[in-house]
């Protein structure tokens, strides 16, 4: 039997790599973190336990990766839709609805991500994390920042911000105050983006997360 080709490994490497991202989001948003391990998400994934630590260096770093792997994906899923636009002000407004929408739709995800990031290592500079970046600062530009460099991370701090205080337990905010914030420093009209009493095609409250994860052979990213 011939061994399999340079390229027919990497494409397996990637797939089993994917399949435990979504493995992690699917049992962090059931069972919490704590009570997710990384044996479990190994099982889940159809994955043997070594091949989680060849991929990620622990837990967190598993778990913070599959998160924003959800968020640039959601992200970019609400900025490329149909009607397709480039308008910086509509694009602006999908991209604050898309991280509140994660916030109000996915809390578990999102509150243990917000935790994780409050803990020493604090953001985990993965690929997933990298691409969240590179759409937020692109939606800064397109807004026509004439400072990225500052208005990109005070941009990441208000959704950030925002969605801290959509997931506090016991005490969270609903999204419309924070979006009507939100829209009002932006220069948003209500009606841009997906306002709260709407939800655009695929919202991020649906059980089933698979088409953010590429475990079928298609790129999960159509950028890359």
């Amino acid at each position: 039997m011939s061994p399999r080709s340079a390229s027919v490994n990497e494409e397996l490497r990637r797939r089993s790599r994917e399949r435990l991202l979504q493995a992690a989001v699917e049992l962090v948003r059931e069972r919490g973190y704590e009570a997710t391990t990384l044996g479990d998400i190994a099982d889940r994934a159809g994955s043997a336990r070594g091949l989680v630590s060849y991929y990620f260096p622990g837990k967190r770093h598993l778990v913070q990766s599959a998160v924003h792997r959800l968020m640039h994906r959601t992200l970019d899923e609400a900025l490329e839709r149909e009607p397709h636009t480039e308008d910086g002000r509509e694009r602006m407004a999908r991209a604050v609805d898309a991280v509140l929408g994660l916030a109000r739709d996915q809390p578990v995800l999102m509150r243990q991500h917000m935790a994780g990031l409050l803990q020493a290592e604090g953001f985990v500079q993965c690929p997933e994390q990298q691409r969240l970046a590179e759409l937020l600062r692109d939606t800064v530009v397109r807004r026509g920042s004439q400072n990225v460099d500052a208005d990109y991370p005070m941009l990441r701090s208000l959704l950030m911000g925002a969605v801290y205080a959509m997931v506090m337990p016991n005490i969270p905010l609903p999204i419309t105050p924070l979006r009507a914030e939100l829209f009002q420093r932006y220069g948003l009209d209500w009606e841009m983006g997906v306002p709260p009493d709407t939800e655009a095609p695929g919202g991020t409250g649906q059980t089933d997360l698979s088409r953010f994860f590429a475990t079928d052979g298609r790129p999960a990213d159509q950028s890359k």
